[in-house]
């Protein structure tokens, strides 16, 4: 599951870099991207919650810590 978090992240923010711990439906994600270049947390941590909503609604992602920032 981490890799599928990992790919999901990647392929919407290509300049990204991921790093995802944890597992059992429970990770840490550290994302670093130049997207996030002016934006909030709050909206840092809604860019990431819309890619990995689809493992969300179905319950393989249960708790997520998010750790974002840009990468600049």
């Amino acid at each position: 599951m981490e890799e599928n978090i990992k790919k999901e992240i990647m392929d919407q923010l290509a300049d990204s870099e991921v790093i995802v711990e944890g597992g059992d439906s429970k990770f840490t994600v550290h994302v670093k991207s130049d997207s996030f270049i002016g934006k909030t947390i709050i909206q840092q941590h809604k860019i990431i919650y819309a890619i990995l909503n689809k493992y969300i609604e179905t319950g393989e992602i249960h708790a997520l810590t998010l750790k974002t920032k840009p990468k600049t």
